[in-house]
């Protein structure tokens, strides 16, 4: 979005407050309007001059300045979004208590927009059941609390706490931006799974039989789950990109990992998007070393054998009643049917709740940022998504998702 949308960046006292650089910089080069606005504290990690000369404007962290201007109710009043990264516990509790004891806490109290919250802190204070309660009580408010990622924190800790990727928190904060004041937290509560990416199936330790998926879309699912307040878990099959903001991640590599991590994440899901492309076939056998080109130019006899379909296990074996389950349908039309009779067929065979229907004839949608389907119903449904980013067809399925899941 390039249109200037009025962002407000709150920046709190921790170390990943260097990060907020990052983030600040893809605000202002997508041409939004932001302000930073740090804590006391966050200038002791990250100077006034930094921000006030990647934003253009000034900095304060208190009421007082250019108080004509009332900027403790002004800022917060004229704002689209407001984005805090990092969060501290302190922030957190300050925010969910409703103090407002410098400008960032009076932005909080008087924003009537969107807010994302990123957390970041060592894990024993995420994990503290005053943080937790803290971060439930602003999500029960409509605030967008980002789980953290998992890694190295300060030191030589490691755990939950780190602040997500600032791109990642980037692509969730202008994704809660394009929705507006009218985005609701309608998967607050809810734990969802998505698959993404291509399995392969090893012929020997450097040779595999796989697809074109390249990740896309699950990510875009995946994202906008969280972004809608879900707890998600991203089952990635051999994807090269950085992990969702507020995801957990799952790494696997063939069809039957897939199924594994699949089936294991499903049994507490409330609902289910199976946006990977599984390998239809793996070898019967695979070879411990690499096959040779034989000296008389033939080539080797691959015996197949056919992998299991998760979709379809996961659909006539729920493991919840009621979670909802959505499946891809990546269609070119043959004899046997056009696009959608293919669609509407495998459907019924699959035993799903929705189906999304991609024609990808000539190689449409693998790679590419936009994406358009047709989402059908096994109530009847028929939802036509026309050509788009990934991010509104994710946010299509969601909508979809939330007429059918059971509370």
């Amino acid at each position: 979005m390039t249109d200037g949308r009025r962002v407000v960046l709150g920046v709190a006292g921790g170390i990943a407050a260097y990060k907020a650089c990052e983030l600040l910089r893809r605000f202002t080069e997508s041409g939004h309007d932001v302000t930073v606005v740090p804590t006391a504290s966050a200038l002791e990690f990250v100077g006034a001059p930094t921000w006030a000369a990647l934003s253009g404007k000034p900095v304060s962290t208190v009421v007082w300045d250019q108080v004509h201007e009332v900027p403790h109710v002004r800022i917060g009043q004229e704002a689209d979004l407001v984005v805090v990264a990092p969060a501290t516990a302190d922030l957190l509790a300050r925010a969910a208590h409703g103090l407002a004891d410098d400008l960032l806490t009076n932005t909080l109290l008087t924003a009537r927009c969107p807010v994302v919250l990123a957390p970041a802190m060592h894990t024993e204070m995420w994990e503290h059941p005053a943080t937790q309660a803290n971060v439930a009580t602003l999500r029960e408010r409509g605030v967008v609390v980002v789980e953290p990622a998992e890694g190295r924190l300060t030191g030589a800790d490691t755990g939950k706490g780190r602040l997500p990727d600032p791109a990642e928190i980037f692509e969730l904060a202008t994704g809660v931006l394009a929705r507006g004041s009218a985005a609701p937290q309608d998967l607050a509560g809810l734990e969802v799974v998505v698959s993404a990416g291509g399995t392969r199936e090893y012929l020997d330790p450097v040779r595999f039989l796989g697809n074109r998926s390249s990740g896309l879309q699950g990510y875009a699912l995946a994202r906008a789950a969280a972004s809608r307040g879900a707890r998600v878990t991203l089952v990635s099959a051999n994807v090269s990109l950085p992990d969702p903001a507020g995801v957990a991640v799952v790494r696997v590599e063939t069809t039957e990992q897939l199924r594994e991590a699949v089936v294991a994440a499903t049994a507490t899901a409330d609902a289910v998007v199976m946006a990977a492309a599984p390998a239809d076939f793996r070898p019967t056998s695979v070879s411990t070393a690499k096959i040779k080109k034989a000296s008389d130019g033939s080539a080797p006899a691959i015996e197949l054998v056919q992998n299991p379909d998760v979709l379809a296990e996961i659909s006539h074996e729920r493991a919840r009643e009621g979670a909802v389950i959505v499946g891809f349908a990546a269609e070119t039309g043959d004899d046997s049917g056009t696009v959608l009779e293919l669609g509407r067929a495998k459907l019924a065979r699959k035993g799903c709740d929705l189906l999304v229907v991609n024609d990808v004839s000539g190689g449409a949608v693998f790679g590419s940022a936009d994406n358009e389907a047709v989402v059908l119903g096994a109530d009847g449904a028929v939802v036509e998504v026309p050509h788009g980013s990934k991010s509104a067809l994710a946010h299509v399925i969601w909508d979809e998702v939330v007429r059918r899941v059971v509370r």
